[in-house]
């Protein structure tokens, strides 16, 4: 897990050396056990650790370095959250996925799983994107694995596709209506 060692001492990535000293000091004296009204030991390991980290200058160079790489991936996140698109594919990945195992299902009960690899050449889609879909249809209860190990839709699936569908198609509603 990558530790922000700017955070911890509450410095700017471009603190010089005098900077970093000061606000050691600082806090060091501020949370050091032996202060009776503001001691706090693990506040005060987290403070030596990141002034440890960053007082010499090959180790901050090296620190430095996951720090860029930590903060393109908190920017990645960030930007996959403002990208309203990324759930409505996640959703359309999904009922595709629980519409080719209700297909397979219904085509043989007594074996309706499909593997691994051929729900990534069915859904064309890499099996290092399925993994979140399958892990949250399995967590959801609408798929489950067969005694073989292969994904297959569940009762819940089922259920859960049929009113999908029945959402998105108004006429079947309608039809379900006039019956009575």
């Amino acid at each position: 897990m990558f530790i922000d060692y700017y955070e911890i001492l509450e410095i700017s990535p471009n603190a010089n050396s005098e900077t970093i000293e000061r606000i050691f000091r600082y806090f060091a004296m501020r949370y050091h056990p032996d202060n009776r009204e503001t001691g706090n030991e693990s506040r005060f390991s987290e403070i030596v650790e990141a002034h440890n980290a960053l007082r010499d200058p090959v180790k901050r160079a090296q620190y430095d370095i996951l720090y860029r790489e930590h903060l393109g991936l908190r920017h990645e996140l960030a930007e996959g959250a403002r990208d309203g698109g990324g759930m409505e594919r996640d959703s359309v990945i999904q009922a595709n996925l629980l519409s080719l195992l209700y297909v397979r299902r219904r085509r043989d009960v007594n074996s309706p799983g499909i593997g691994d690899e051929e729900l990534e050449r069915l859904s064309g889609c890499p099996r290092e994107h399925l993994e979140f879909h399958l892990w949250y249809l399995k967590a959801k209860g609408f798929i489950g694995r067969t005694e073989n190990g292969t994904f297959a839709i569940t009762v819940d699936g089922i259920d859960h596709a049929g009113t999908k569908h029945g959402q998105d198609r108004p006429d079947a509603t309608r039809l379900l209506n006039h019956a009575d």
